[in-house]
């Protein structure tokens, strides 16, 4: 038995490394109509998040500025624009960017749409409690 199929085969342990996902394969498999997050890490126990971004071609996630994290942002498949304070970087399959925390971007689909992973710390979860007794 390979060890391709030994690893299929079993399930491994929250802690252990293993395969997630195949970026390339999951941005091909994505409608191009497809928007918003294709993918997301879901390990309860972890200190990142990650997400498969689809964007079809044309969309403009609009001038903002980025949360209190640095973020990696992979380009999986299609082309596009970041757009920054200083200028813009054309985004095309293999590019590697670095989102410094509370940068300012804007990102453009190109004409083929725009696939990409993205990484981060996790950030911690909005946590709702009911309010006390009144008076208190």
């Amino acid at each position: 038995m390979t060890m391709d199929r030994e690893a299929e085969m079993a399930v491994p342990a929250e802690s252990e490394p293993r395969l997630l996902i195949n970026t390339g394969r999951a941005a091909e498999a994505a409608r191009d109509d497809a928007a918003g997050a294709i993918w997301k890490l879901e390990t309860a126990e972890r200190h990142l998040d990650a997400n498969v971004i689809a964007l079809p071609a044309g969309t403009i996630i609009q001038k903002h500025w980025g949360p209190d994290l640095d973020v990696m942002m992979h380009v999986i498949a299609g082309s596009g624009r970041l757009t920054t304070e200083s200028g813009y970087v054309d985004l095309n399959p293999g590019d590697l960017i670095w989102l410094p925390r509370r940068s300012q971007r804007q990102i453009t689909a190109g004409r083929a749409g725009l696939r990409y992973l993205t990484v981060h710390p996790r950030r911690q979860s909005l946590v709702l409690e009911p309010p006390g007794p009144r008076g208190s």
